[in-house]
């Protein structure tokens, strides 16, 4: 199997698992020129971005690892896209979350980092 494929199967779990805790999914691979956001939904009043991380085993590091500094700015930098065009006030409360997915568990981890949007060098 693909890891496309793997990948799309994880991001299938992980949106019934959110679904299961209360969360309305409203988007799923939102695209756009500085990335793309796997999940993106609401829990309760927060608008919430979601990156799902799938590793087999720890081999190379855990799924919560592999959301680096990086991806978390390239999150942001989607988010901030993706609420601009959604015409979203700036009083929307915002998430930014991390569904792990370590072999056969699954982890969510609310407001795993803070808003980001600086370079690093």
């Amino acid at each position: 199997m693909n890891t496309r494929k793997i990948g799309a199967e994880k991001e299938e779990i992980a949106c019934g698992f959110l679904t299961g805790k209360g969360v309305t999914i409203r988007e799923r691979n939102f695209r756009c020129r500085q990335g793309e956001i796997d999940i993106i939904g609401y829990d309760g009043e927060y608008l919430v971005f979601v990156e799902v991380k799938y590793r087999k085993d720890t081999a190379k590091g855990s799924a919560l690892e592999a959301v680096d500094i990086r991806k978390q700015q390239r999150i942001c930098k989607v988010s901030d896209y993706y609420r601009m065009i959604h015409h979203c006030s700036f009083d929307t409360p915002i998430r930014y979350d991390v569904i792990a997915i370590d072999g056969e568990e699954i982890q969510w981890i609310k407001n795993a980092f803070e808003y980001c949007n600086r370079k690093v060098w």
